[in-house]
């Protein structure tokens, strides 16, 4: 291993990531037979394979997962390293990776946009997917943070509450039950709704207050988008139960309302998580401090619907 540069290393690195050899000389500018040598040189240096080769796609060895795993840690200490020394010197320079559910879309680039002028050495990656991939990157370790509103159960996990996430009943503004008040849950079980996709943690709450009750609503669609059932709900097909972010941007002259039902809004909360015990970079624990800051601010100034 003497014998192996960080070069090879971070070639290696790519590869194994991307199980190919031509995406990973994409990634880091270098022709595919350059990337292949680097490979060629570190597998004669650590003496043992570290892929083989099944049609065109490349699986690691064990020899070559250990590797892998090793060579995370290398990076993620490398960058550290890099951090705390910008941090020494007085600034904040570094990388910031952070994965969010969708619906934390409306909300967490007007938090970030300060941040980023707070401390323009800063360099954040925002991967926004649904929360099944959240979990699948949360597990992996593959981000500083991670935004969510679902906790997993079967992660040890630290999760830190930081902003409200209310879940309401969204409805054109020009529905029947618009104007009406204190609508009974029964009476909103006549309409017809559009539903996120079974397993959303939106439709879990909402389903669980409709089974204490004894009640059923008739689902029209299943949509795995906000915004798709958005535009269904302004197209008259429905109404839906989402987080009140959705809609903070709608304005009082928006196409959509929160109507005002009995036992909403349905109190959820955002959370702000990692894998416990993992050690956060100086980048990462400085947005960590900062949101928890920031999120008041929004509530306050109210840019967020309570």
């Amino acid at each position: 291993m003497i014998h192996a540069t960080l070069h090879q290393l971070k070639v290696f690195e790519a590869t194994a990531r991307h199980g190919s050899f031509t995406r990973a000389a994409e990634e880091l500018f270098l022709t595919q037979p350059t990337v292949s040598m680097q490979v060629k040189q570190l597998t004669k240096a650590i003496g043992l394979p570290l892929f083989e080769q099944v049609g065109k796609r490349l699986y690691l060895t064990d020899a070559g997962r250990e590797l892998f795993s090793t060579c995370q840690q290398i990076f993620t200490n490398l960058e550290q390293l890099e951090m705390t020394v910008a941090d020494l010197k007085g600034m904040k320079q570094g990388k910031l990776r952070l994965a969010v559910i969708t619906t934390a879309k409306y909300f967490v680039p007007r938090l970030l946009g300060p941040f980023c002028q707070e401390y323009p050495g800063v360099d954040v990656s925002l991967t926004v997917t649904n929360h099944e991939r959240v979990i699948e990157r949360l597990a992996n370790n593959q981000d500083d943070l991670y935004i969510m509103s679902q906790l997993p159960e079967h992660l040890d996990i630290a999760a830190h509450p930081f902003l409200d996430n209310p879940l309401v009943v969204i409805a054109p503004r020009n529905h029947p039950l618009a104007q009406e008040k204190n609508i009974s849950l029964k009476r909103l079980c006549e309409e017809t709704f559009i539903m996120r996709e079974p397993g959303s943690g939106t439709r879990r709450a909402f389903q669980k207050m409709l089974d204490d009750q004894g009640l059923s609503v008739k689902v029209r669609l299943e949509l795995g988008s906000n915004e798709a059932i958005k535009q269904a709900i302004a197209g008259g097909l429905g109404l839906s139960v989402l987080s009140s972010h959705t809609i903070s941007m709608e304005g009082v002259h928006g196409e959509l309302m929160a109507l005002d039902v009995e036992g909403f809004p349905i109190a959820r909360k955002w959370y702000i998580v990692h894998l416990a015990g993992k050690q956060l970079s100086v980048v990462a624990s400085t947005f960590f401090d900062y949101l928890q800051v920031a999120a008041v601010q929004l509530e306050a100034a109210g840019k967020v619907m309570a």
